[in-house]
C-alpha cells in the first residue's frame, strides 16, 4: 500500500512536532500550558496544525488507494500533504508568512483533491446497495 509511506512520514512528522514541544518545555520548565512564552505557544500551535491535518489527510489517502486511484494519484496527493505541513512548520517556527500561506494551501490543495478524488473513484453501486 502506498498510503503506508506517507502514513509512517506523518507520523515522523508528527513525532518531530511533539518532541520540540517537550524539548521546549523542559527548557522553560514548563508543564501545563504555555507559561507564556512565546517559543513555545508556537510549538503547541505548530504540533495541534499537524494533529488537526495530518490524521484526516491519512484516513482520506488510504481511501482513495482502497477505491482503486492510481499509484501516482496517491503519491501526488501524500506528497503535497506532507510538503504543506513542512512548508506550514518552517513558515510558522521562522515567521515566514509566505511559507506557511503556501503550506496551508498545499494542504488545502490535497484535501479537496483527495475528496473529488474519492468521490470519483468511490464504487457508488456498493454505497446505495439495499444489502
Amino acid at each position: 500500500m502506498v498510503s503506508a509511506l506517507y502514513a509512517v512520514l506523518g507520523t515522523l512528522l508528527l513525532l518531530k512536532l511533539s518532541v520540540d514541544v517537550v524539548r521546549i518545555r523542559v527548557q522553560y520548565h514548563v508543564a501545563y500550558g504555555d507559561g507564556g512564552f512565546s517559543e513555545l505557544q508556537s510549538a503547541i500551535r505548530i504540533h495541534g496544525n499537524a494533529v488537526e491535518y495530518i490524521p484526516i489527510g491519512l484516513i482520506l489517502l488510504l481511501f482513495f488507494e482502497m477505491d482503486g486511484a492510481a499509484y501516482w494519484m496517491v503519491h501526488t496527493c501524500g506528497s503535497i500533504l506532507l510538503i504543506g505541513r513542512i512548508m506550514h512548520y518552517y513558515g510558522y517556527r521562522h515567521r515566514l508568512f509566505p511559507w506557511r500561506r503556501a503550506g496551508m494551501a498545499c494542504t488545502w490543495l490535497s484535501l479537496v483533491l483527495m475528496v473529488l478524488g474519492n468521490l470519483w473513484f468511490m464504487p457508488w453501486e456498493l454505497v446505495f446497495s439495499l444489502r
